[in-house]
């Protein structure tokens, strides 16, 4: 039997209070099935706390930019050294929670009935979702005029704003932008780590649910 809600719920980066409001803003049930779009750790208050709470309840996850730079920061592989936001959050996690942002895939369908798709950062329209580089998945924001894709936002138009379904990507990433709306996809990125809000779309209704964050953790530019 299908889960009589689907809660698809923005960034997170560590802000562990505020996922626990939105949770029960949502008033979610073990009916629910309830899936993040990814950067569940870093620059918050509490990213081992995030990973375990979503990890204990049961919850879904795609791979964001920042869980996978905590991964290669364990893995050896990172070719700078990492930012120390970063290296504390892996020197937190535990090995369940390790296991569970390594089985994090990329992106995640859907109960068919919904039409939905989520992934962290995007897709670049016209490209066979097979197809799609890794790298775009977790670090698109805009497409160029000659169909590329860019990490920045000054660099081409929201690539969302380009997706031609029929499929809706929910996705994140995207704070500075911030909820994005358009015809076949929704971006649920609002910032909270930033000092703005944490965002969910309930389905099939599609509705909107949003608390304020705490305080600001982090520096945009940061």
């Amino acid at each position: 039997m299908s889960p009589r809600r689907t809660i698809v719920i923005g960034d997170v980066h560590g802000c562990r209070e505020e996922l626990e409001a939105l949770l029960a803003a949502c008033e979610v049930s073990k009916d629910d099935e309830v899936v993040f779009v990814g950067d569940l750790v870093a620059k918050g208050p509490d990213s081992q706390g995030t990973v375990q709470l979503i990890r204990e309840r049961g919850f879904h996850a795609v791979l964001g930019n920042h869980d996978a730079h905590v991964l290669r920061i364990r893995a050896g592989t990172l070719d700078k050294p990492p930012k120390e936001t970063h290296a504390a959050v892996a020197r937190r996690l535990t090995a369940a929670d390790w296991a569970f942002l390594e089985a994090c895939p990329l992106y995640r369908r859907l109960d068919p009935a919904l039409g939905a798709i989520v992934v962290h950062a995007g897709f670049v329209p016209g490209v066979p979702f097979d197809r799609q580089e890794r790298d775009a998945m977790i670090n698109i924001r805009s497409l160029r005029p000659d169909g590329t894709w860019s990490r920045k936002i000054d660099d081409g138009v929201p690539w969302a704003s380009k997706w031609p379904g029929p499929e809706h990507v929910i996705f994140g990433h995207d704070a500075i932008r911030g909820l994005q709306q358009h015809p076949h996809a929704t971006g649920l990125d609002t910032g909270c780590v930033y000092g703005r809000e944490l965002t969910a779309l309930i389905l099939p209704e599609r509705r909107l649910v949003r608390v304020k964050a705490k305080r600001t953790y982090s520096d945009p530019g940061a």
